[in-house]
C-alpha cells in the first residue's frame, strides 16, 4: 500500500514538473501557465495598478477656475522623453520579446504592477514556433505598457503596446491597446501620429462595429486630447460631444463639463448653460461636477437676467452639510451674484465667509481677496484695499505667479504700497509736528488725558482677565444654568454653552496653551522666586507708561530733526498728490494733498507744476471757481512758462522743438558725466535744471539717471529711495519699470 502511495506522489510531482515547462505545447501546460498567470501574477499586478490609480484619484485636485485637463493627471512636462537609467523594473525586451526586467524594489504601485507584468512574461510566456500559447501574455504586456504610462515613461510604454499590436492582432484587447498607444504619443507631442491611428480605428469601427461603447468613448476622448494639443478647438468640441453619447460614467461627465468650459471661453453662453444644466440636474452626475455645474451657471448667466433663483439655489447648497467642502466656492459665487445686484455689503459678507471656510485652496483665496480689495478700492479706502491685495500675493503660489491677473494685481499693489508708506509718513510726522508746535501747558494737558485713558483701558483688561479666570467658579455649586432647563446638570462643565463661552474667553486672553503645570509661564525652567522677580520687573517697566516725562522727553527739539520731519512730510504730500491724481485717477484726493503741500512747501521750483496739477484736477471735477483761480495764478505769475502756453492755447502744439533739442543735448552731456564717474556733478547738473525740464518728454530719463548717479556715491538706502520715487512717479513708463526691476534686485 505504501509503495502504491509513493508511486502516486511521484507521478503527481513529475506531472507538475512537466506542466511547468514553457516549451511543451500541451493542454496541461497551456492551462497551467494561463491560470497561474491570470490568478496569481497578473492578479497581484492588477491590484497594484488599481491601487496606483486610486492614489492618483485621491491626490489629484482639479482647479475648476481653469479648463480641466481631459485626463485627470498631471505629468512633469520637463521630464517627458527623458531616458532613465535607474534599472526601473521591466525596461526593454530581450530577443524573444520578453521583458528584461530587474529585481530592484518597486517604488510605486505602478512599479510593482510593472514588475508583476514582467514576471508574467518572463516565467509564463509560451512562445513556441513564433506563436504565443498563453492567452494571458497580451494582458501582461498591456499592464506593462499602462504602468509605464503612469510612471511617465512613454517610449517604453509604446514599445509594449507595439509588441501587442504586432504579435497579437486578434486579441480582444487590441482596441484598448491602440488607444493607449495614441495617448502615449500625445504625451510625447506626436499628436499627428495619434490622430491618424485613432481615425483608422474609428473608421474601422464604423464599418465593422467591433468596439464596445466604453472603447468608443476612450477613442474619442483620446482624439480630443490630441486635437487639444494642436489647438484645433472645433475638433476638440466635436470629439468631446461624441464621447459623451456612449456611456454615462465619470469620464463622460468630465468630458461634458470641459465641453461647457470651452463654450464659456468662446462666449457661447447659451451652449454653455445647456451643458451645465444637464450636469446640474442629473442625479447620475458625480458630485463635484454637479456642484461646479451650478457654479458655472452663475458665471455664464446673462447680465440682465434675474439671478434671485440662482442665489436661493446656491444658498441651499451652501447650507447642505454634505457639501461643506464646496462652501468656499459657493459663498464666493454668492458674493459675485450679490455684487452684480449692487448689494456690495452682502457680497463682502459672502467673500469673507468664503475665506473662512475650513476646506479652502490658496488659488480660491486669491479671487476672494481680490474682490474684497476691489470693493475697498472703489470705496477709496486704499489702505485696506492694499492689505487685501497683499494677501492675494502672499497666498499666490509659484505655479500661478505669472498669470496676467496676478501681474496686474502686483502692479496695482506697488502703487498702494508706496501710497501706504507716504500716508504713514504724513500721519506720523503730522502728529510729531503738532506736539512740537504745542507749548508746555498744552503738552502736559494732552499727555495727562492720554495717560488717564490708558489707565482706564488697562484696568478694563485686568478686570476682564480676572473675570475669565473666575468664570468656572461662578457655576461650580450655585445651581445656575446658562440658557437651558438644567436637564444636563447645574455644574459648569455639564453646560456646553457655558463651557464654550469660557473656552473662547480663555483663548482670547491666553491663546492656545498645553495642558501642563505652570501653563501660564513661557519659561518653565525658572524658579518661583525668579518668576516673581520677573513679574515685579515687568510691573516696574509698564509703570513708566504712566509717567508724563516718558512722553515729553520723546518730543524732538533739535531744529535739524524738525526740519527733516517737515521736509519728509512735504515730499510725501507731493508724491501722494501724484499717485492719487495720475495713478488712481482720484482728483479729489490729489487736490487735498497738493493743497496741503502748498501750505507747507519751501521748494519754489515745485510751486508751478503743483498749481498746474491742481488746475487739471479741478478741471476734472468741474470746480469753475478753483479752475479760474489756478488759471489766473499761472497766467499772471508764470506767463512765459509752457504751462501758461498750454492753458492759453490748449489745442495748439507746443513750439518746443528747439527747447527739446537743447534738453536732449543736455541729457547726453550729463549722461557722459555719469559714464566717466562724475556722479556728483551729474546730480548737481540735473538739480540745477529744475522746472526747465518739468514738461520735457524725457524727464523720466533725467529722473532715472539722477537715481543711478546717486547710487554711485550715496548709501544703499538713499539709492533705493531715489529709485522708488522714479518707480512711483513714472510707473507707466519704461524708466519706472526699470527702476522697479533694480529695486527688486536690491531687495
Amino acid at each position: 500500500m505504501r509503495k502504491f502511495y509513493n508511486q502516486i506522489v511521484f507521478v503527481i510531482i513529475v506531472g507538475a514538473l512537466f506542466a511547468c515547462s514553457t516549451t511543451k505545447d500541451s493542454v496541461i501546460n497551456r492551462n497551467f501557465h494561463t491560470l497561474t498567470t491570470k490568478y496569481n501574477v497578473l492578479f497581484n499586478g492588477e491590484q497594484a495598478f488599481q491601487k496606483g490609480l486610486k492614489n492618483i484619484e485621491d491626490n489629484f485636485e482639479d482647479n475648476f477656475w481653469k479648463r480641466l485637463p481631459i485626463e485627470p493627471i498631471t505629468f512633469d512636462e520637463r521630464s517627458i522623453g527623458e531616458l532613465k537609467f535607474n534599472s526601473t523594473p521591466g525596461d526593454g525586451f530581450d530577443d524573444n520579446g520578453k521583458g528584461g526586467g530587474s529585481d530592484s524594489q518597486a517604488v510605486t504601485p505602478f512599479d510593482k504592477a510593472e514588475e508583476k507584468a514582467v514576471k508574467a512574461v518572463q516565467k509564463h510566456s509560451m512562445n513556441i514556433n513564433g506563436f504565443e500559447r498563453n492567452r494571458q501574455i497580451d494582458d501582461a504586456y498591456l499592464l506593462l505598457g499602462k504602468s509605464r504610462y503612469y510612471t511617465q515613461r512613454f517610449i517604453p510604454a509604446i514599445e509594449a503596446f507595439n509588441y501587442i499590436i504586432a504579435n497579437y492582432p486578434k486579441a480582444n484587447l487590441i482596441y484598448d491597446t491602440k488607444v493607449w498607444r495614441a495617448k502615449s504619443n500625445v504625451r510625447l507631442d506626436n499628436e499627428r501620429l495619434a490622430i491618424e491611428t485613432l481615425e483608422l480605428l474609428i473608421e474601422l469601427d464604423k464599418n465593422e462595429k467591433n468596439l464596445t461603447n466604453v472603447q468608443r468613448q476612450s477613442a474619442y476622448t483620446a482624439m480630443a486630447m490630441a486635437y487639444e494639443k494642436t489647438d484645433t478647438i472645433q475638433k476638440v468640441i466635436e470629439n468631446l460631444k461624441i464621447s459623451t453619447s456612449f456611456v454615462n460614467n465619470a469620464q463622460s461627465a468630465r468630458n461634458k463639463f470641459i465641453l461647457g468650459q470651452i463654450y464659456s471661453e468662446l462666449n457661447r453662453k447659451d451652449s454653455a448653460r445647456t451643458v451645465f444644466n444637464q450636469l446640474a440636474y442629473s442625479k447620475r452626475t458625480p458630485e463635484k461636477y454637479r456642484i461646479h455645474a451650478n457654479i458655472e451657471l452663475v458665471r455664464n448667466m446673462d447680465k440682465d437676467s434675474s439671478n434671485l433663483y440662482l442665489i436661493q439655489k446656491l444658498k441651499k447648497l451652501a447650507r447642505n452639510s454634505d457639501y461643506r467642502k464646496y462652501t468656499n466656492e459657493l459663498y464666493y459665487q454668492l458674493g459675485v451674484l450679490e455684487e452684480s445686484r449692487d448689494s456690495v455689503n452682502r457680497a463682502e459678507t459672502y467673500y469673507l465667509k468664503s475665506l473662512e471656510a475650513k476646506k479652502n485652496t490658496n488659488y480660491q483665496k486669491t479671487y476672494a481677496f481680490e474682490r474684497l480689495g476691489n470693493i475697498y478700492f472703489d470705496r477709496e479706502d486704499y489702505i485696506l484695499a492694499g492689505s487685501f491685495y497683499d494677501s492675494v500675493l502672499q497666498v499666490t503660489t509659484e505655479e500661478f505667479a505669472t498669470e496676467k491677473r496676478i501681474r496686474r494685481i502686483k502692479r496695482k499693489n506697488k502703487g498702494l504700497t508706496k501710497l501706504r508708506e507716504f500716508e504713514n509718513i504724513v500721519k506720523n510726522n503730522d502728529s510729531i509736528l503738532r506736539l512740537v508746535a504745542m507749548n508746555d501747558d498744552e503738552r502736559n494737558a494732552f499727555f495727562t488725558e492720554y495717560i488717564e485713558k490708558l489707565k482706564v483701558e488697562d484696568e478694563t483688561k485686568r478686570q476682564r482677565l480676572l473675570n475669565s479666570q473666575d468664570f468656572g467658579s461662578q457655576f461650580a455649586g450655585g445651581g445656575v444654568s446658562f440658557g437651558g432647563n438644567g436637564s444636563g446638570g447645574t455644574w459648569y462643565f455639564y453646560n456646553s454653552q457655558s463651557k464654550g463661552f469660557g473656552k473662547v474667553n480663555f483663548q482670547k486672553n491666553w491663546g492656545n496653551r498645553p495642558l501642563e503645570d505652570n501653563w501660564r509661564w513661557s519659561d518653565k525652567n525658572q524658579s518661583g522666586e525668579e518668576e516673581e522677580e520677573e513679574l515685579e520687573i515687568e510691573v516696574e517697566k509698564t509703570d513708566s507708561k504712566y509717567e508724563l516725562s516718558t512722553y515729553i522727553s520723546a518730543i524732538p527739539t533739535d531744529e535739524k530733526v524738525i526740519e527733516q520731519l517737515q521736509s519728509e512730510r512735504t515730499d510725501a504730500l507731493y508724491q501722494l498728490g501724484l499717485i492719487y491724481k495720475e495713478q488712481f485717477k482720484n482728483p479729489k484726493r490729489g487736490i487735498d494733498n497738493f493743497e496741503k503741500f502748498l501750505v507747507s512747501n519751501k521748494k519754489d521750483d515745485l510751486i508751478l507744476p503743483v498749481n498746474y496739477h491742481l488746475y487739471q484736477a479741478y478741471s476734472a471735477i468741474e470746480d469753475a471757481e478753483k479752475i479760474e483761480e489756478k488759471k489766473n495764478l499761472i497766467l499772471n505769475k508764470y506767463p512765459e512758462s509752457q504751462f501758461a502756453q498750454i492753458i492759453r492755447e490748449p489745442n495748439k502744439k507746443l513750439e518746443t522743438n528747439t527747447q527739446v533739442s537743447e534738453i536732449e543735448k543736455k541729457y547726453k552731456e550729463i549722461y557722459r558725466m555719469y559714464k566717466f564717474n562724475m556722479n556728483e556733478e551729474a546730480v548737481n547738473q540735473i538739480d540745477n535744471l529744475g522746472s526747465s525740464i518739468e514738461n520735457s518728454k524725457i524727464i523720466a530719463k533725467f529722473a532715472l539717471l539722477r537715481a543711478m548717479a546717486l547710487g554711485k556715491y550715496k548709501s544703499k538706502e538713499e539709492y533705493k529711495k531715489a529709485l522708488e520715487l522714479v518707480a512711483t512717479k513714472y510707473a507707466g513708463q519704461i524708466e519706472g519699470q526699470k527702476a522697479s526691476e533694480i529695486i527688486e534686485i536690491l531687495n
